[in-house]
């Protein structure tokens, strides 16, 4: 093992250094001396069994996810994960829980008390299976989020619905969570115990990445799923330089293979992706896929109409992040995630974006496209209006 990666440091105080970290919209994609046609180009991605067309995982957000746009999201390509403490395992009709949201601010974003009231209603295991269900009689790989929290409790229903991958996401998760109430969750006693595959995250660093890897996970999500809409930072003080926590990622990626003798675990990039070219920045710091969420709102059929929000915003004590005011519809899902575009923003077609920019510096496919030369500029992105 090479052990730890090392990073410039520079001093903050006297005798106080901290790390130099870079964000996505801080790297820049070289193109090399090949061009290739983009219909010979695969974004393609496997993880254990299963295997995408795109290197999609949504966020599994109520705001963008329903077992309808998991389906339709699977039909297209990618993973739609649902949230198994969300609206859809809380209500046999959500609908009217939607309608409230929406109806809280029409000019504006509707305010977080009213999240976390929709939310109070309990989660109902039965709902949990019913949903799974309809999703594999669609079929597409199902995959559901649990909390770490509430894994233990709720992954008994995941499991006996047969749910196909399990994500277990939060904000920051450790492969060891430290507690005096009661017993903590063994990562790696838990998923030794399952058949399924897991994607565990979020990890925010090399260290971390490579004790989630450790615990037999498939697949480990970096970064802590800032948006733009996330006050994480305002709330926490915690935020993650996201192109600096892929690479480094990828280098406990690379350890861990040389550990195991060969065990490839997938790294899947979150946090502020809501372009497609931060999607194919991030793949070309070395993630394997990327999880979206903001960008899918402006699909039609997303469930929120147009308003996004993150599972966290709704939290009943300490809420990092809100809702969105709602916007217009930029074309179907199939659109959003496959084009044709009709905007020159980077939110639609973001997943052909993709493979024109692959064609563009010469490389078939994703595994190739992570040795991509990378090039750091004083750029920052235009604003863009949500």
């Amino acid at each position: 093992m090479t052990g730890m990666p090392t990073r410039d440091t520079v001093e903050i105080g006297l005798n106080r250094f901290a790390r130099r970290g870079y964000d996505l919209d801080e790297v820049s994609i070289v193109p090399s001396r090949r061009t290739r046609d983009v219909d010979d180009v695969s974004t393609a991605w496997q993880i254990d069994a299963f295997r995408f067309d795109i290197p999609l995982v949504t966020s599994p957000s109520d705001a963008v996810v329903s077992p309808a746009t998991a389906i339709a999201v699977g039909q297209a390509g990618g993973l739609g994960v649902l949230n198994a403490e969300g609206l859809w395992t809380r209500y046999d009709d959500p609908t009217p829980a939607y309608r409230r949201i929406r109806e809280a601010a029409p000019e504006g974003a509707p305010p977080v008390s009213v999240l976390q009231d929709v939310y109070c209603e309990p989660v109902k295991p039965d709902l949990i299976t019913a949903r799974i269900k309809e999703m594999r009689d669609a079929g597409v790989t199902t995959a559901v989020r649990v909390s770490p929290q509430h894994t233990q409790q709720l992954a008994p229903a995941v499991l006996a619905a047969g749910v196909d991958l399990l994500v277990i996401q939060g904000t920051i998760v450790s492969a060891e969570h430290v507690t005096s109430q009661g017993d903590a969750l063994n990562l790696k006693e838990f998923i030794a115990d399952l058949d399924v595959p897991v994607i565990v995250g979020g990890a925010a660093n090399y260290q971390t990445a490579l004790h989630l890897m450790r615990t037999g996970a498939a697949g480990v999500i970096v970064g802590v799923g800032a948006d733009s809409f996330s006050t994480g930072d305002t709330v926490m003080g915690v935020r993650v330089p996201l192109a600096s926590a892929i690479v480094d990622a990828a280098a406990a990626r690379r350890d861990y293979l040389d550990e195991t003798g060969g065990r490839y675990v997938h790294v899947i990039a979150n946090g502020r992706i809501e372009t497609s070219g931060a999607i194919a920045r991030a793949l070309a710091c070395g993630a394997d896929a990327v999880q979206v969420g903001e960008p899918l709102r402006t699909a039609a059929e997303a469930p929120g109409g147009g308003i996004w929000w993150d599972s966290v915003a709704a939290h009943p004590r300490l809420p990092r992040g809100g809702a969105s005011p709602a916007v217009s519809p930029a074309g179907s899902l199939q659109q959003v995630l496959l084009g044709p575009a009709e905007a020159a923003d980077g939110r639609t077609n973001l997943f052909g974006a993709l493979a024109r920019t692959m064609a563009k510096t010469g490389y078939r496919d994703l595994k190739e496209f992570q040795r991509v030369d990378l090039v750091i500029g004083g750029h920052e992105s235009p604003t863009q209006d949500h």
